[in-house]
C-alpha cells in the first residue's frame, strides 16, 4: 500500500530522533509498533519534544487535538500520522 511505503520513509528519521533524545538501549531493536509510553521511553514532556521534532523536521503543524497516543505512541504511529498530515488529512480524518 502506498501509505505504508510512504510511512516507512519517515521511520528512519523518527527512530534516529528517538535514539538521540531518549534513553534507548538499542533503537534499531525497538519494534516500530511498540508503545513508547508503556516502555518508559517517552513521558508527557517527551511527547512535546516529539511534537516539536515533527513540526520542525516535516514542516507540518500538530494541532492540540492531534496530540493523542494513537498518533504519537510508537514509531509506526508517528510515521503514519506524518504521512496523513503531509497528504493534507486532519486528525479527524485519521
Amino acid at each position: 500500500m502506498i501509505i505504508e511505503k510512504t510511512s516507512d520513509i519517515y521511520t528512519g528519521a523518527i527512530r534516529a530522533f528517538l535514539a538521540a533524545n531518549f534513553f534507548l538501549d538499542d533503537a534499531d531493536e525497538l519494534e516500530a509498533g511498540a508503545s513508547l509510553l508503556e516502555h518508559g521511553i517517552m513521558d508527557s514532556t517527551g511527547v512535546l519534544e516529539v511534537v516539536g521534532f515533527i513540526e520542525h523536521t516535516f514542516g507540518i503543524t500538530v494541532e492540540d487535538s492531534e496530540i493523542l497516543p494513537k498518533n504519537l505512541d510508537s514509531i509506526q504511529a508517528i510515521a503514519q500520522f506524518v504521512t496523513h498530515k503531509k497528504n493534507g488529512q486532519s486528525a479527524l480524518e485519521l
